[in-house]
């Protein structure tokens, strides 16, 4: 028998799903096993829906061996670090993301990632010890395309993350500014308010009237910066945060992004490309600031982080505007 005592990083989660990530070689049939005959909370039996609270000693009655292989962590080499700190603290952790990195693992890549460049990061610092934590690893709350450059949020604690998850499900705890070029000269500020429906076949979205039934609402900003030559540099605002929400949004406007091979425009793409190389969005996620978020993390409203704009964009810039507008 082995005793495993919650942490705070550990509390506030259903017993089943604690035992899913101590137990994490074993496969879900033994889980719930265990949780039926195996484990006891407090010298007690209790079902998998219960939620375990700092302090909560587990007893687990499976034989060391057993316990041993079912908890051993497979070890990762440590990738090359891509990103650059944009702000931190305690609690929390905000990196800029290059191009090309996948927030987390998908099925083209699984290892080198954004979220496991962090947790190695956290573990050099010593901010985060695998071996104390019995299921907790920081993670970030949201994400961003592989092909979106700029900052993604980090929670380093279970509190943490618990506290920032929450409000982005709510569309709130901090306002995300992008920057990208549009295909035509926006002269005004947008204000688009619409339904997002997405096509799980096709991985892509499809925007339709606020009045639909279907789909989840979303809500962007759009401000010109500066517009010639048939394109605009503009400021993004997202109100509510859904995947591909920009690009399907603009593309929806009227004003697709350049170099968008999902929701662009074909044409306009390939004459972009042959002039400045680009085969993607342009898209940069460029300020971050906390607003209303509660306690532990209120402390955080008012303040912003910032990435700097990649090397390409300053190029790209004066291919179609002849000058640098932002750097």
């Amino acid at each position: 028998m082995r005793e495993v005592t919650i942490t705070a990083n550990d509390a506030g989660q259903r017993l089943d799903r604690f035992l899913k990530k101590y137990l994490c070689n074993a496969p879900l049939s033994l889980v719930y096993k265990a949780v039926r005959k195996d484990v006891k909370v407090n010298g007690k039996r209790a079902k998998e829906e219960t939620l375990l609270a700092e302090g909560d000693v587990l007893q687990i009655y499976l034989g060391e061996d057993d316990l041993d292989a079912l908890t051993k962590k497979k070890r990762t080499h440590a990738a090359k670090r891509q990103f650059t700190v944009a702000y931190e603290d305690e609690n929390v952790l905000v990196l800029c993301k290059p191009f090309g990195l996948l927030v987390h693992g998908d099925s083209t890549e699984k290892k080198d990632t954004l979220a496991n460049q962090a947790v190695d990061y956290l573990i050099e610092k010593g901010d985060y010890v695998p071996r104390v934590e019995k299921s907790f690893v920081p993670s970030p709350v949201h994400r961003l395309d592989r092909n979106t450059t700029g900052l993604v949020v980090f929670g380093k604690n279970a509190q943490a993350l618990r506290t920032l998850s929450a409000e982005i499900a709510k569309d709130s705890g901090f306002t995300k500014i992008y920057f990208t070029i549009v295909c035509g000269e926006l002269a005004k500020t947008l204000h688009l308010k619409n339904k997002l429906l997405k096509d799980e076949r096709s991985n892509k979205v499809r925007v339709l009237p606020e009045t639909a039934e279907e789909g989840k609402y979303i809500e962007t900003i759009v401000r010109p910066l500066h517009a010639a030559n048939g394109f605009t540099l503009v400021e993004v605002e997202l109100v509510t945060g859904r995947s591909h929400q920009i690009r399907a949004h603009l593309k929806y406007a009227g004003y697709p992004l350049i170099g968008d091979a999902k929701y662009g425009d074909r044409r306009v793409n390939e004459r972009i490309a042959q002039r400045t190389g680009l085969t993607t969005q342009l898209l940069h996620a460029g300020r971050l600031v906390f607003t209303g978020l509660p306690e532990p993390l209120a402390y955080l409203n008012g303040k912003e982080a910032k990435a700097p704009l990649p090397p390409q964009w300053a190029f790209i810039q004066k291919k179609l505007f002849g000058k640098e507008i932002i750097e």
